[in-house]
């Protein structure tokens, strides 16, 4: 795998953690809030990225033992 392709797909992954970080965040607060709704919406959307993130993850590992 070229350099500029490995940063690339890192810098992504990293974007996709903070970004499900966030999300999951958010989602703690409407919990407290009690907004049920807002909630399970966030928390999907989360574990969705979480399981993108983790598929990509697993494709850098693998170009790299290339």
């Amino acid at each position: 795998m070229k350099l500029e392709t490995r940063e690339v797909l890192l810098r992504a992954y990293a974007q996709l953690q903070r970004i499900i970080d966030e999300l999951y965040e958010a989602h703690d607060r409407a919990v407290a809030n009690n907004d049920d709704d807002d909630a399970s919406l966030l928390v999907s959307r989360a574990d969705k990225l979480y399981e993108e993130a983790e598929n990509l993850n697993l494709i850098i590992t693998e170009l790299e033992e290339r």
